[in-house]
């Protein structure tokens, strides 16, 4: 894989996501992120995660790959160059406990193997990514679809906010925002990730 620098992640981007959790729809970007360990490559191998902590769930996510750091009225097709599907696990049970102590939630999202992603695709535009959806797949049943029109923030807010905020450069990642379906994991579930009907990534899951 290549080099990644930061792995940035979008909270609760699609309306319906933040309501099956009860979750207040935010009125600007959130922002949170992963730490590198947490990347792994779905390409059909068992990946290990915490068993031990409560529930592991699934949120599928249509992620970027930054080839340049943005700038004031740099068109999105100039800053993105790739992109791909991933998977950014939460310990659910971990990040209640977090939440109502008003604590941040990296220990919910930042573990080793929390944030998968799969082959990356050329990035052409907006508008022709907008024509295809995106699926997750469990065990041969459809959880999850979304489409990035149906974002409460779009990619140039999310790409202009990280600038403005943390800074944005070649070798970034943002993972855009889960649709609704999230749900838990166990062991040996076998997931893939579909972009259209081409599926670009899967993987095992063992709970350890």
């Amino acid at each position: 894989m290549e080099h990644i620098r930061n792995i940035y992640c979008v909270g609760r981007n699609y309306r319906l996501h933040a309501q099956e959790l009860g979750n207040e729809v935010p009125k600007s970007p959130m922002i949170f992120s992963k730490p590198t360990h947490a990347l792994v490559k779905a390409n059909g191998q068992a990946i290990s995660l915490p068993g031990d902590r409560g529930e592991v769930h699934y949120e599928v996510e249509w992620v970027l790959h930054i080839a340049r750091p943005y700038k004031t009225g740099i068109n999105i097709e100039e800053v993105v160059d790739q992109f791909a599907l991933g998977i950014d696990f939460t310990l659910r049970d971990v990040q209640s406990e977090l939440k109502k102590k008003g604590h941040p939630w990296l220990l919910a999202k930042g573990f080793p193997n929390s944030a998968i992603i799969t082959e990356f695709r050329k990035f052409t535009s907006i508008e022709a990514c907008q024509k295809v959806d995106f699926t997750l797949i469990k065990n041969n049943q459809e959880v999850q679809r979304g489409n990035i029109q149906d974002m409460l923030f779009d990619i140039q807010t999310i790409i202009q906010f990280c600038s403005e905020n943390f800074g944005l450069g070649a070798g970034d990642m943002i993972y855009t925002g889960t649709p609704a379906g999230v749900g838990s994991m166990a062991h040996n579930d076998h997931l893939q990730l579909k972009w259209g009907e081409e599926v670009l990534g899967d993987c095992f899951i063992h709970l350890n």
